[in-house]
């Protein structure tokens, strides 16, 4: 039997095979991240904490710079990362074949690096550091949290690792299980140093302490300004770092601050502050928002009788901002409170409020949904013809008094004078703003379980067709 040999290709034919084999890929930021990964030697930080398998077609450390790239060009759940590997030129700029990047090559080194993941990030965080020579006297701190769908049995996880439990959610989604995690980022270019992951129960104020020793050991010798939010303000939490010689700033929580203190201020006295935010930067001299202060100090008792007061320095806030958005809130809940008390005037006597017991129970649900109890003044009186009647207006002193304590807040500075002073506290502080912005972008990839992996690793047994050796690696 003879083979017939192949008929030869026309031009045409020869000219589309050669078409058809070119391949488009996205370049994007892969080179700028592909860049930076080198100059914060990620992959060799990984693989030195973390060594894999010497036979491995992959280190560890190549596949965790493959997945910080694939979350910075690509920010969806940690999916299909052999799909994006191969629409991307992941091969000609990493040099990592698309079919290497399995799911279950993905995991193993999140597995790797889950019981070394603070030292990994401290080690980058100083890498970047000396490599780009970031400033760390003022480093901002925040905690923030992120739901996760799903059971979570707390028999089935790890307690070596933060535990995905209950808590209090920044989303508000109280019905869902959450797991913790909080951010550093530098003053200067609001670059991310340090991060670590809490439980979903643990409490925020906790955390403070250990976010300051991490903070310390990353900053070396030199002193920095830790800047946080009012979590911080805690009696365990100023001692200890009163204790440890360290500086802060941070909001006084509403609860600690009376209003009398605010209303008997004198903002006359207050100095001016100049600094303009960067919202106002455009806008004409008169329509910037404008912050003075005050200083005095501040006492915190401590929980047990024997403990002594601490006394720190408090720096007085006052905000046109601030001011004129809570008097417009005021405004807007007198206005809504009015219009249903109108209302129940009207119907006062009919059908469903015969009674002054009725009325009554109405007006205190008004007053607390639209939070008038303190100005609210009402009386009930009784007619023999036409039932109970409803009067009511607002007081004008308790007006007054909310008025006077309009755009007042207070600073705890851990800092001496003559380093800052009551204006330079402000404007230290305001810095924060940044770690906000961060925090936004710091969630947005993790959304549910397999962005969760490093805190709490899966429980499961390796592809075998994927473990390191001579096997072939399946895609």
């Amino acid at each position: 039997m003879t083979s017939r040999s192949p008929r030869p290709r026309s031009q045409r034919q020869r000219f589309e095979c050669a078409v058809t084999s070119v391949v488009e890929k996205r370049l994007g930021a892969l080179p700028v991240a592909a860049e930076f990964l080198r100059r914060l030697d990620v992959a060799g930080i990984v693989d030195e904490i973390c060594p894999g398998g010497a036979s491995a077609h992959l280190t560890h450390g190549q596949v965790i710079e493959a997945m910080v790239a694939n979350r910075l060009t690509s920010p969806a759940p940690l999916v299909r990362v052999g799909d994006w590997a191969r629409t991307w030129a992941v091969e000609e700029v990493f040099g990592i074949e698309a079919g290497l990047l399995n799911d279950d090559r993905l995991a193993r080194p999140l597995d790797a690096i889950a019981p070394h993941l603070e030292k990994v990030a401290g080690t980058v965080g100083a890498r970047a550091i000396a490599e780009f020579g970031i400033d760390t006297a003022r480093l901002h701190w925040d905690m923030t949290s992120m739901s996760v769908h799903g059971a979570y049995p707390e028999q089935d996880q790890d307690e070596q690792y933060p535990l995905i439990g209950y808590g209090r959610p920044k989303d508000r989604r109280f019905e869902l299980k959450q797991v913790q995690a909080g951010l550093a980022v530098s003053a200067d270019g609001g670059v991310p140093v340090h991060a670590r992951v809490f439980g979903g129960g643990e409490a925020e104020a906790s955390q403070v302490v250990g976010a300051m020793r991490d903070l310390s050991q990353l900053a070396g010798e030199q002193k920095f300004l830790m800047v946080a939010d009012s979590k911080l303000v805690s009696y365990r939490n100023v001692a200890a770092l009163l204790q440890a010689g360290a500086e802060f700033i941070a909001p006084v929580p509403a609860a600690q601050v009376k209003d009398e203190v605010y209303a008997a201020l004198d903002l006359a006295r207050a100095q001016v502050v100049d600094w303009v935010p960067d919202r106002d930067a455009g806008k004409p001299a008169d329509q910037r928002e404008v912050y003075q202060v005050l200083e005095d100090v501040h006492n915190l008792a401590g929980p047990r009788k024997r403990d002594p007061v601490l006394r720190v320095r408090r720096i007085l806030v006052h905000s046109t901002a601030h001011a004129k958005g809570q008097q417009a809130a005021r405004a807007n809940r007198l206005a809504k409170a009015s219009a249903e008390l109108d209302k129940l005037v009207a119907a006062a006597g009919g059908r469903h409020y015969k009674t002054r017991e009725k009325i009554a129970a109405r007006v205190g649900v008004i007053a607390a949904r639209r939070r008038v109890v303190s100005c609210l003044r009402w009386h009930i009186t009784e007619y023999e013809a036409n039932g109970p009647r409803l009067h009511w207006h607002f007081g004008q002193e308790a007006l007054e008094a909310e008025a006077a304590v309009d755009g007042w807040y207070a600073l705890l500075a851990g800092i001496p004078r003559t380093k800052a002073g009551p204006a330079q506290v402000l404007i230290h502080y305001k810095g924060q703003g940044t770690v906000e912005r961060r925090y936004h972008d710091f969630k947005r990839p993790t959304r549910g379980h397999p962005g969760l992996r490093p805190a709490q690793p899966p429980r499961r047994s390796p592809d075998p067709g994927d473990l390191p050796g001579p096997a072939r690696v399946s895609a």
